[in-house]
């Protein structure tokens, strides 16, 4: 720690801070361009001046100069700085007129009108009036792909987005060319930007240079409603804010989350939103001579009705889907009961995770966060890249400060970060338990080694085995010590650890979600659109969603359904966080919360679900699973659960890992019916196409 004194204010701070951040911490306020937190530094925009007492007779940029480079006064005084005398005051003016020489007069017709920190930064530093009549430098715009548009004439060079790009992002996309007034921020060969992680750069942008491309003259952001929410786009849980105008939802924008998505959230999570409000089921459907009706809610619920007085429960079944939240997968599944029924699964695609082994075994146990704790990793059967992109980025972010050996096995895929790929599947998780390979020391060296399973080694009849080796694995490096668990499933559905914490599993007798497809004859689609029912050449389906799509095309009977941005929800993320979504608006036509719908339905089956509100239903959920209670927390793990599951290793069925996300942008409903995300899937497709070449 360091003491100082900042406008005559002693303070106390880490040796490591900048005098900017120092400053802050005093209460003083330091306008920036070009200084970000969470990027390197640049000292680019010179806006951050403060004078130093005792340094040299000239202002020095804030940013750029650390707390240990000062010196104490000739008796040992602590040393001081100034943020607002006479001298910064003139210097700041200075500058902020230096930035605006070249600056066009776009205000008016700007996007980031209202929230410019330049706007801002003028009004509060700068001068009313300027000495420069020359004419202002004109640079071509910057065709860099379909989410961010470029005006360049704006861009003040402050290389936010450059620093993004490669610092955080991984991949240099994005470069400053060229010298004095002809510099320009550029991709060079003006091709689209291929980062998962690219819309990022908008809210970087302290200017209007950078932009939302797909918001574009939409909205004013003084004209939006803001609801702070939760993102379901993958299983990491982003802090989100979702901004509408009246019932439509205009953008999302990120939230600050150190323990989760930090400052970042996805391109997915970003540009969906066009997808809430296209293709969507505002009204029930009822199948009639071979195609489907339009039909009231009394004729649909008779529907099903007429359906389940013709069956028994065993021959009852029902499937959550990967964006269900914890209280309709509650409802739905009491209704299963009271209708007699075992069969419910909230794992379409058939991982092999059972809350039987253990709520340790299927969470990323040493949380998001500690990724930055760990010193080795072993990645099994995933692509954190397009399966949880922001989680990625943490990995990066951990690759980056150095001594973080990271082994593959699976696809080897374009992570970016390096990495020793060790092999393709079961042959090599083998070698790794039989304690052979240089990867195997290494993992047994690391103090605090990480293990991250992903779905695509757990999908398939040689699932358990695989979750039970790696468990094994676990302990034989030393993963799971005291303080430390490196074991780490990861999710890619947002409603799969709701779904486990809450047993939406198969019970006794019960089927599984494929062999319901086939082996029902009322099958419950709960917004399950990823599951194949191309098998299911008998019986009936109802489908509970909010969008015409996979499920809904198989359907009975359609009950319209909520989107996440139309309902208030829990979720819990693939690290047992448990974490509530507000309604930012409201459903379209006649569509419902998920959780009344099955509420009302219950009522005209004779099985009448005990709660009226969804006060109520929260009420009995928290009294069954208290940890639901818990908003913002992870519940205690129970030591010896990973222990127990690698008491269950057994010979692997021979086969490779493959992930499970073959299109990042097209993983859901939401995301398919999205023309940007529909744009950024053949954008993607061609540049795979053109690099193969």
């Amino acid at each position: 720690m360091a003491k100082l004194k900042v406008d005559g204010k002693e303070i106390e701070v880490p040796d490591h801070f900048t005098l900017l951040q120092a400053c802050e911490e005093a209460g003083a306020e330091v306008p920036r361009f070009c200084f970000h937190e969470r990027l390197s530094v640049a000292g680019n925009c010179r806006m951050c001046l403060i004078e130093v007492k005792g340094g040299p007779p000239k202002p020095a940029a804030s940013c750029a100069m650390g707390v240990r480079d000062l010196r104490p006064g000739p008796n040992g005084e602590a040393p001081e700085v100034f943020t607002t005398t006479p001298m910064v005051k003139k210097a700041r003016e200075g500058v902020m007129e230096f930035l605006l020489i070249n600056h066009p007069l776009d205000c008016p017709i700007c996007d980031q009108g209202g929230e410019c920190d330049l706007q801002d930064q003028a009004m509060a530093f700068g001068v009313d009036s300027t000495r420069y009549n020359e004419n202002k430098r004109a640079v071509e715009d910057k065709y860099i792909g379909p989410l961010v548009k470029t005006v360049m004439n704006r861009c003040i060079h402050c290389t936010r987005c450059v620093r993004f790009t490669t610092e955080v992002a991984g991949i240099a996309e994005l470069g400053l060319i060229g010298r004095g007034e002809d510099a320009e921020i550029t991709t060079y060969l003006e091709q689209a930007m291929t980062s998962e992680l690219q819309g990022n750069v908008v809210d970087l942008c302290p200017v209007g240079a950078l932009t939302s491309k797909p918001y574009a003259f939409n909205a004013r952001p003084w004209e939006l409603g803001k609801t702070e929410s939760i993102d379901v786009m993958d299983a990491v849980g982003s802090a989100i804010r979702v901004d509408t105008r009246g019932r439509e939802v205009m953008r999302v924008m990120p939230r600050i989350n150190e323990e989760i998505n930090e400052e970042w959230i996805s391109d997915k999570t970003r540009f969906i939103w066009d997808g809430l409000k296209t293709q969507r089921l505002d009204r029930p459907y009822v199948k009639k001579d071979g195609r489907l009706q339009p039909a009231s809610w009394g004729e649909a619920f008779a529907a099903i009705k007429a359906a389940v007085a013709k069956t028994s429960g065993d021959r009852i079944g029902a499937i959550a889907g990967d964006l269900a939240s914890v209280e309709e997968m509650y409802a739905l599944k009491g209704l299963m009961t009271a209708l007699g029924s075992t069969s419910i699964d909230c794992r379409q695609d058939g991982a092999a995770l059972d809350p039987s082994f253990g709520r340790s075994s299927y969470l990323f146990n040493p949380t998001i966060q500690g990724i930055e704790n760990a010193d080795a990793l072993l990645i099994i059967g995933a692509n954190p890249r397009f399966e949880a992109s922001v989680l990625n980025a943490r990995i990066r972010k951990r690759f980056r400060m150095g001594k973080f050996p990271i082994g593959v096995i699976g696809d080897a895929a374009e992570l970016r970060y390096s990495y020793d790929y060790l092999g393709a599947g079961t042959d090599t998780l083998g070698e790794l338990l039989a304690g052979r390979g240089s990867f195997f020391e290494v993992l047994t060296k690391a103090e605090r080694p990480m293990i991250i399973i992903g779905q695509g080694a757990l999908i398939g009849d040689g699932g358990a085995s695989v979750l039970a080796s790696a468990a094994k694995l676990a302990g034989a490096i030393g993963a799971i010590s005291e303080g430390w668990n490196g074991f780490a499933v990861l999710h890619t559905a947002a409603a799969r650890v709701g779904g486990l914490d809450l047993g939406f599993v198969p019970g006794a007798n019960g089927k599984t979600a494929q062999e319901m497809v086939t082996g029902t004859d009322v099958l419950f689609l709960l917004g399950a659109d990823e599951i194949d029912l191309d098998a299911r050449k008998s019986g009936f389906t109802v489908y509970i969603g909010s969008h015409g799509d996979n499920g809904a095309h198989g359907a009975d009977v359609i009950l319209p359904g909520a989107t996440y941005t139309e309902k208030s929800g829990i979720w819990v993320n693939t690290e047992g966080r448990v974490q509530m979504g507000n309604r930012a608006g409201f459903a379209p036509g006649e569509a419902r919360e998920d959780w009344a719908i099955l509420r009302a339905l219950s009522d005209v089956l004779g099985k009448k679900l005990p709660f009226d509100s969804l006060t109520e239903l929260r009420r009995k959920l928290v009294a069954e699973f208290p940890h639901f209670g818990e908003v913002d927390t992870i519940a205690e793990a129970v030591d010896g659960e990973i222990a127990a599951l690698a008491q269950k290793a057994g010979e692997m069925t021979k086969s490779a890992f493959a992930s499970p996300v073959k299109d990042f942008y097209l993983t859901n409903p939401i995301a398919r019916a999205s023309a940007v995300m529909a744009e950024c899937s053949a954008l993607a497709r061609n540049n795979f196409k053109a690099a193969a070449e």
